[in-house]
């Protein structure tokens, strides 16, 4: 596998983390107009899964980098022939393609690509890693609150079938941040003890929401849409007892007045579609790391 690619959180060093962070930054600064040097690179972006915010973000990134795009229709591949997954990537890597970009239904997928020697970046396996949503949401973080040191942060939802919550519990717990997960019993995940929303959300710096994922087979139980949020869900009246300078995050696709009040969404402490534009920024460090480029200097 390339040394460049990007599969996992727990691939990341602090330092790793922390350049990627800081690209993202200076993407939006100094290098605003930085283009990938010496070739126009070739990207394969292959979504086994739907997705608008990662799928487009990805390719918004690789087109202001300048590179060429091949956004492969795999719901007509030969995947559908029955080819493998590694066969399939094989095959474009001959055909010319500098890296991938892959979402999969599949736990780890990218185990199976360990013949690749282009980079990989995941974008989403499963329940397991969502790397770049993660770095999304630090980058957010940084922004807010100036260090990633120390702060508390809130997960709720349905963590029994999130990547996020995996991902950013591995990152935040590296980097110092304390993370405690609320949400139904019955999405409870081993190593994610469930405790109080009600006082969770007291002391949170963070309070970052979850969508129900139905497609993974998460279900309500028999409670309606609207016991949800008033049970677990932001409603209106936690969101007053936040604190004063606490925010509100959501990797999205977020279902209004389920697990976040409507209201909310563009609330004052939401920074629900600030994380959506740093997406394309983090996503833009990412493609340049996994290109070999060195970490941006401040000019």
């Amino acid at each position: 596998m390339n040394k460049n690619s990007l599969l996992s959180m727990r691939d990341l060093t602090k330092e790793d983390i922390m350049n990627i962070l800081n690209d993202a930054l200076l993407f939006d600064d100094c290098y605003r107009d930085w283009q990938l040097p010496l070739k126009k690179a070739l990207v394969a972006n292959l979504f086994f899964e739907a997705s608008t915010r990662t799928h487009y973000s990805f390719e918004s990134a690789e087109l202001q980098l300048g590179c060429k795009v091949a956004d492969v229709q795999t719901s007509v591949s030969s995947i559908t022939k029955g080819e493998t997954l590694y066969d399939t990537i094989r095959t474009l890597e001959e055909h010319g393609y500098d890296a991938f970009v892959i979402r999969h239904s599949e736990d780890e997928y990218y185990k199976q690509l360990e013949g690749v020697k282009v980079p990989i970046l995941n974008a989403g396996d499963g329940k397991g890693d969502h790397p770049t949503q993660c770095l999304l949401d630090l980058l957010t973080m940084y922004q807010e609150f100036g260090t990633l040191e120390g702060l508390n942060v809130v997960i709720c939802g349905d963590i029994a079938h999130s990547r996020v919550a995996a991902s950013n519990k591995t990152a935040l717990e590296l980097l110092g941040s304390t993370v405690r997960f609320s949400g139904p019993k019955f999405w409870e995940r081993e190593g994610y003890p469930i405790i109080d929303f009600d006082e969770a959300i007291k002391d949170a710096d963070v309070v970052m929401m979850l969508r129900i994922q139905r497609e993974r087979g998460a279900k309500l139980e028999a409670m309606s849409d609207s016991e949800y949020l008033e049970t677990y869900g932001l409603s209106k009246a936690r969101y007053a007892r936040m604190k004063k300078n606490a925010i509100v995050m959501h990797p999205a696709p977020f279902n209004r007045n389920v697990e976040i009040d409507t209201d909310l969404v563009e609330a004052e402490k939401s920074r629900i579609f600030k994380q959506m534009a740093n997406g394309v920024l983090v996503r833009k460090a990412v493609l340049k790391r996994a290109f070999g480029f060195a970490p941006f200097e401040v000019k």
